[in-house]
C-alpha cells in the first residue's frame, strides 16, 4: 500500500517526579534531604531513512509516545532518563500541524532529523530546596508532561525530473528502461497506482557518473485530475519538487495536441488549488519541459510527422523529442538533453564567507543574549468575575512551568508558589488590577488563593 499522507499524535515523554528523602545512617550525627531528581522524559524524533519510500509503516497506528523519566530515589539517586522515540519518514516528508496551516518541518535531504515534540523535565529532589531558612524541606517537584502535538505527515517525492502524461504515455516503460526503478507495466490504463523513483545512471550512456540523476514517474493525470478525478491531487502535488519535467505524449493515439493540452491545462488548474498554494514549490505550470512522442516503434514516418505538427501547433517554438521505449530509440538524446537543462537550472552556491572575510567591527557590535538574566515576563490574560469572586487567569511560560511542576496541596509546595508570584511581580500587578482577599490566581490549571 502507498501511503503518501496521514494524521499522527506525538506524546513525549514525562518527567520523572523528585524524591523526598532524608539521609539516616547509623553513626552518622547529622542526616539531612537526599532526595535525588526525577529522569527527563524522552523526546519524539523524525528521522529521515533514504531506504523507505512511504509512510505506509506508520498508518497502522496513530499514537507514539515516547518513554517516560524514572522518578528519583533517596541517597540523591536520579531517576533515568525516559528513551527517546524515532519515526523514521522518506525524503521530502512535510511536517504541518494539525490545520495544515503552518509548516513545522521540510526533511528534504538525507540524515535530517528534528525533536518534533520534547520531553518533559524530571523534578528537583529535596536535596535542592535546602537554604538557610528551611533546612528540613519536605517537597519536591513533580515531573514537567511532555509536549503533546498532533501533525500530518505528508510526502513529497525528491526528484529532478517528473514523468507525466496521460495513461499508456509510457512513462512506466521509460522509467524502468533508464532507471533501477521496477515499476508494475501492463497494456491497459492505469496500471500505475503509485509513483516509482529511480535513479538514471548516466555512465552507462557514456556520460559523467557525476551527472547521474533522480527521476520519477508520476501516475494520476487524466482530464479533471486538478479537481481529485482518477487519483487526482493524491500524485499531482509529488512533482511540485522536480525542477524538469519529461512529458510524454502518445504517437499511437490521435490529436497528439489535446493530449499536450490536456495535461498543461491541468497543471495550471492545479496551481490554483489550495494544496498547491499552501505549497512553497516553483507553479507546475512553469517548470521547464521536454517534450517527447513515444512509441514511435509502432507508427509509420508519415504518422509521426502528423504527430510533431500538431504538437507544435500548441507547444509554440519548443523542441520536440522523439523515443521509443521499448527499443530505446531517441534515449540517449532525451536524457542528454535533460542533463542540458538540469545544469541550466542548478544555481550555484554562495560560499559561506571566512571569519577573516567580515569586519570585526561588526562581530563585535553583535550583542550578547543572556535569556536567563532577561526580566522574566507574564502577562495577565483575563479576569473572570464569578458570584463573589474574581478569577485572575496568568500566562507565562517559566510561571506555568513552575505551576505545572509544584504540588500545591504540600504545604511548602504552595509556599513556593507564593515565593514565585511575588518574586515575578505577579501578586503585585493582581493587586494594582484589584485583586483582593478571596480572589483566585490561576496559573495553567492550578488555582492559588490569593494571600495579602
Amino acid at each position: 500500500m502507498f501511503c503518501d499522507e496521514l494524521q499522527i499524535k506525538l506524546i513525549a515523554g514525562k518527567g520523572g517526579n523528585g524524591c523526598v528523602s532524608f539521609r539516616r545512617e547509623k553513626y552518622v550525627d547529622r542526616g539531612g534531604p537526599d532526595g535525588g531528581d526525577g529522569g527527563k522524559g524522552g523526546d519524539l524524533i523524525i528521522k529521515v531513512n533514504r531506504n523507505i519510500n512511504t509512510l505506509s509503516h506508520l498508518a497502522h497506528k496513530k499514537n507514539y509516545n515516547a518513554e517516560d523519566g524514572d522518578n528519583g530515589k533517596g541517597k540523591k539517586m536520579y531517576g533515568k532518563n525516559g528513551q527517546d522515540l524515532i519515526i523514521e519518514v522518506p525524503v521530502g516528508t512535510i511536517i504541518f500541524d494539525v490545520n495544515k496551516s503552518n509548516v513545522l518541518a521540510d526533511l528534504d535531504k538525507e540524515d535530517t532529523q528534528i525533536i518534533i515534540a520534547k520531553g518533559g523535565k524530571g523534578g528537583f529532589g529535596n536535596s535542592h530546596f535546602v537554604s538557610s531558612t528551611n533546612q528540613i524541606p519536605r517537597f519536591a517537584e513533580t515531573g514537567e508532561p511532555g509536549e503533546n502535538k498532533e501533525v500530518i505527515l505528508e510526502l513529497k517525492l525528491v526528484a529532478d525530473v517528473g514523468i507525466i502524461g496521460l495513461p499508456s504515455a509510457g512513462k512506466s516503460t521509460l522509467i524502468s528502461v533508464i532507471s533501477n526503478a521496477k515499476p508494475k507495466i501492463a497494456a491497459y490504463h492505469f496500471t500505475t497506482l503509485t509513483p516509482n523513483l529511480g535513479v538514471v545512471d548516466m555512465s552507462q550512456l557514456g556520460g559523467d557518473k557525476e551527472e547521474s540523476f533522480v527521476v520519477a514517474d508520476i501516475p494520476g493525470l487524466i482530464e479533471g485530475a486538478s479537481e481529485g478525478k482518477g487519483l487526482g491531487h493524491q500524485f499531482l502535488k509529488h512533482i511540485t519538487r522536480t525542477k524538469l519535467l519529461i512529458h510524454l505524449i502518445d504517437g499511437y493515439l490521435e490529436d497528439a495536441d489535446k493530449s499536450f493540452m490536456i495535461i498543461n491545462n491541468e497543471l495550471k488548474a492545479f496551481d490554483e488549488t489550495e494544496i498547491a498554494k499552501r505549497s512553497r514549490s516553483p507553479k507546475l505550470a512553469k517548470l521547464p519541459q521536454i517534450i517527447v512522442i513515444n512509441k514511435t516503434d509502432i507508427i509509420d514516418v508519415e504518422t509521426l510527422e502528423k504527430r510533431m505538427k500538431e504538437v507544435k501547433s500548441v507547444a509554440k517554438r519548443a523542441k520536440i523529442f522523439t523515443l521509443s521505449g521499448v527499443t530505446r530509440k531517441g534515449l540517449k538524446e532525451l536524457l542528454f538533453e535533460a542533463i542540458k537543462q538540469l545544469k541550466k537550472l542548478a544555481k550555484p552556491t554562495k560560499k559561506s564567507p571566512k571569519v577573516s572575510d567580515i569586519d570585526r567591527n561588526i562581530l563585535s557590535s553583535i550583542p550578547v543574549l543572556r535569556p536567563h538574566l532577561e526580566k522574566i515576563k507574564f502577562e495577565i490574560a483575563e479576569i473572570i468575575q464569578e458570584k463573589d469572586r474574581k478569577i485572575f487567569k496568568i500566562i507565562g511560560k517559566r510561571i506555568e512551568q513552575v505551576a505545572i511542576m509544584t504540588n500545591l496541596h504540600n504545604p511548602q509546595g504552595l509556599e513556593r508558589m507564593y515565593h514565585y508570584t511575588e518574586r515575578m511581580g505577579i501578586k503585585k500587578a493582581v493587586e494594582k488590577a484589584g485583586c483582593s482577599y478571596g480572589d483566585i490566581i490561576r496559573i495553567g490549571d492550578k488555582n492559588i488563593p490569593y494571600r495579602q
